[in-house]
């Protein structure tokens, strides 16, 4: 493989979705998730270790995009409409990483919601044009399989919880986030967070109808995903757990 091949501007090929290398991508970053819940409990009972794995997360969150913006300039198509970190994913992916360095609660609230929901759909259907094994390709299912891997450990490890609170913050927070982005993007002639228009990979906005009603289509879509996610991970076991408590105490 060729220096060109791998990080060069130019390709040979696309990036197919659903493709072998795809779903490696897919099953690796599972993997991976998998790993860390089966050892949630010895992290927990070691601190420096515990502090080992946030800063390695830590570090590459904050190395991917780093490294996103070096390869825009390497290849002389740094551009302000284009290359600013002010996609949801890129976003997610600085707040990640201070969420870990700092523990902070207000940025767990809202990470495990935007940053879970929003890097599972980019992993599904990723915006990218660079095949495996490029270093665009790679750098991507690093960088968004991490922003999952940082909201998990405070879950699993450190014992973060969302509530209905965090799902309410959560939507008022994407939305003043997409007020501030849709400025930026008037300002900049750019779409990021696609709140101009759809991108031109396919995307699950594909299905959500024209500019400007798939913007409430994908509020929707967001608010039910985020709802899911609370109700078949929090509410829902904690409920059965409640219940099966009060069983083990009535008399037989």
């Amino acid at each position: 493989m060729s220096y060109s091949s791998f990080f060069g501007r130019s390709r040979d090929a696309d990036f197919s979705m659903f493709s072998a290398s795809h779903w490696i991508a897919l099953a690796s970053v599972l993997v991976v998730c998998l790993l860390l819940f089966g050892c949630r409990f010895a992290l927990r009972t070691r601190r420096r270790l515990r502090l080992s794995v946030r800063l390695l997360l830590a570090v590459i969150l904050l190395s991917s995009e780093a490294g996103l913006q070096w390869w825009y300039i390497s290849q002389g198509i740094w551009k302000t409409d284009s290359s600013l970190p002010l996609e949801l994913c890129g976003l997610t992916v600085l707040l990640s990483a201070i969420m870990l360095l700092t523990r902070s609660r207000i940025l767990y609230a809202f990470l495990y919601f935007a940053g879970i929901g929003g890097a599972s759909i980019a992993l599904l259907t990723p915006n990218l044009v660079y095949p495996f094994p490029h270093f665009r390709f790679l750098l991507f299912f690093i960088s968004h399989g991490a922003i999952i891997l940082a909201s998990l450990y405070m879950t699993w490890v450190e014992g973060f919880k969302p509530s209905w609170k965090s799902l309410a913050f959560t939507m008022l927070s994407l939305n003043l986030t997409a007020a501030c982005v849709w400025v930026a993007n008037s300002m900049l002639g750019s779409n990021y967070m696609f709140l101009m228009r759809k991108p031109s990979t396919y995307s699950v906005l594909d299905y959500f109808g024209p500019y400007p009603y798939y913007l409430l289509v994908e509020e929707l879509f967001a608010f039910v995903v985020f709802l899911c996610m609370y109700l078949a991970f929090f509410w829902l076991p904690e409920r059965v757990r409640s219940r099966n408590q009060r069983m083990n105490r009535l008399p037989y």
